[in-house]
């Protein structure tokens, strides 16, 4: 396993859910969002996640930020579950988790790419030979472009970004 003596790793499941503001003023899907109390208080937040292209879809670094939502209200236990959030809009979704989650580090582990179409425990693995580190919107960037991925989300942040900034410094 892993010694890092000031790193914590934990189980989301562990902790107490907090309602937090999406920081747009117009968020695209989502107006809050709950999360672990815990990514309140961290110092630097870092997402890792695989490569995945999931019905012809880039699955990266930002997308991995839906694992953070507690699947009492968003997943398999809630009424509706993560079907609400698709019904929203799963890029806007993604968006907004982007501005109200400010994650300093994203990972994309692409050695191997794991493509699948309806089942996401089963697919095909084709060698990839890449890994990809940077600020999580850049990195998801990167990887889009290099890998010729389709990432809906990336242009939703971008034209939020600019009106954000906008905002700002109006």
């Amino acid at each position: 396993g892993y010694n890092f003596p000031r790193v914590l790793t934990l189980d989301v499941k562990d902790c107490i859910w907090v309602e937090v503001d999406n920081p747009l003023l117009k968020p695209l899907a989502v107006p809050t969002f709950w999360v672990p109390n815990v990514i309140l208080s961290s110092d630097y937040l870092i997402t890792v996640a695989p490569l995945k292209v999931f019905q012809g879809r880039g699955s990266l670094s930002l997308m991995n930020l839906l694992t953070l939502l507690p699947s009492s209200k968003y997943g398999g236990e809630a009424k509706r579950g993560w079907g609400d959030l698709y019904e929203l809009g799963i890029d806007r979704v993604v968006a907004d988790l982007y501005f109200t989650l400010p994650f300093d580090l994203g990972i994309i582990e692409a050695r191997q790419k794991f493509i699948t179409q309806d089942d996401p425990t089963r697919g095909e693995i084709e060698e990839c030979g890449k890994v990809f580190i940077g600020e999580p919107f850049q990195v998801d960037c990167e990887a889009s472009e290099t890998l010729g991925l389709k990432t809906g989300y990336l242009d939703l942040i971008r034209t939020a970004k600019a009106a954000f900034e906008a905002n700002l410094y109006t």
